[in-house]
C-alpha cells in the first residue's frame, strides 16, 4: 500500500514561502537541500508526518502560473474561528468561512487562503473525514 509522505510546489522567493507556512501553519524546515540550480526545502510540524516540499528555481525570475490544473493543499484545525482570527491578525487575508451542507446535514466548515505564490490552502474544521 502506498503511503502519501509529501507534496511538492515550486515558489519564487525561499524566504517569504518559508515565512508564510510558518505563520499560518506552524510549519517548520524539517530539511534543506541546496544544488547549483535548485533547492528544496522540506517543512512539517508535530501533527503529520506529511511534509510540503518547496522547489525554488535559482534562474527564475518570474512568478510561476498555478494554472487551471492545481486544485489545493488542504489541512485540518480545531478551531477554525480561531485560526481564521489569528490568520487574519497576521494579514494573511483568510476567505470568509463556508459551511458545505449536503441534504439538510453539515459535511464541513472551511475557508480559503492562498500562499504568496498563489497557491491556494483549504483550512478545514477538524472532525468527520476530515481529520
Amino acid at each position: 500500500m502506498a503511503k502519501a509522505i509529501h507534496s511538492m510546489i515550486r515558489v519564487l522567493d525561499e524566504t517569504r514561502s518559508v515565512r508564510f507556512y510558518q505563520a499560518a501553519f506552524g510549519l517548520e524546515i524539517a530539511d534543506r537541500l541546496d544544488f547549483d540550480t535548485f533547492t528544496l526545502i522540506y517543512l512539517s510540524n508535530a501533527e503529520t508526518g506529511f511534509e510540503l516540499e518547496l522547489t525554488v528555481n535559482k534562474d527564475r525570475q518570474e512568478p510561476y502560473a498555478v494554472g487551471d490544473g492545481y486544485g489545493h493543499l488542504a489541512v485540518s484545525v480545531i478551531d477554525l474561528d480561531g485560526e481564521h482570527d489569528r490568520l487574519g491578525a497576521l494579514g494573511l487575508n483568510p476567505r470568509k468561512i463556508v459551511e458545505f451542507n449536503r441534504d439538510g446535514t453539515l459535511i464541513a466548515r472551511f475557508f480559503f487562503i492562498e500562499d504568496p505564490d498563489g497557491y491556494k490552502i483549504e483550512v478545514l474544521q477538524r472532525g468527520g473525514r476530515f481529520q
